[in-house]
């Protein structure tokens, strides 16, 4: 079973028990935190899709620690002008163990996963706007015989 959950504006695919890094959250370290913005759900090979998210659906982790990702260095530099600038950055990660994946409050099951229902079209006939009458053909003038 896995999911497709949107985290921090990011879409990451998890299962339970895997291990994740997103960009960093407002949680402290040890703490419990879920996800209510699952995007799609996969059990036992029926895929649920939702239209944006499915309702109910949740997927709970839990914060390992913050860390820091690898330094990432940038250097700029123009030829034969003696302009040099080196910046270094380092980005801000949250390590995330997920936990559990459910959906409409419980555990999933393959009994519980259904598709969501899909949006009926409107009929076409009645979509379609009146189509205008075309205005009749002139004929030619006839032509002068000298």
């Amino acid at each position: 079973m896995y999911a497709v959950v949107e985290i921090a504006g990011q879409q990451f695919k998890v299962q339970k028990d895997q291990k994740i890094f997103v960009h960093r959250l407002n949680v402290e370290e040890g703490k419990k935190v879920d996800f209510d913005k699952v995007l799609l759900l996969e059990n036992g090979g029926k895929v649920t899709l939702g239209a944006p998210a499915i309702k109910g659906a949740k997927v709970s982790a839990k914060v390992e620690k913050h860390v820091k990702g690898d330094k990432v260095i940038v250097f700029r530099k123009k030829r034969r002008k003696g302009y040099k600038k080196k910046n270094g950055h380092r980005q801000s990660f949250t390590s995330l163990t997920i936990s559990d994946i459910k959906v409409g409050g419980g555990k999933a099951s393959a009994e519980k996963v259904e598709k969501a229902p899909a949006k009926k079209a409107a009929p076409k006939a009645a979509a379609k706007a009146p189509a205008k009458k075309a205005a009749p053909k002139k004929k030619a003038a006839p032509k002068k015989e000298d």
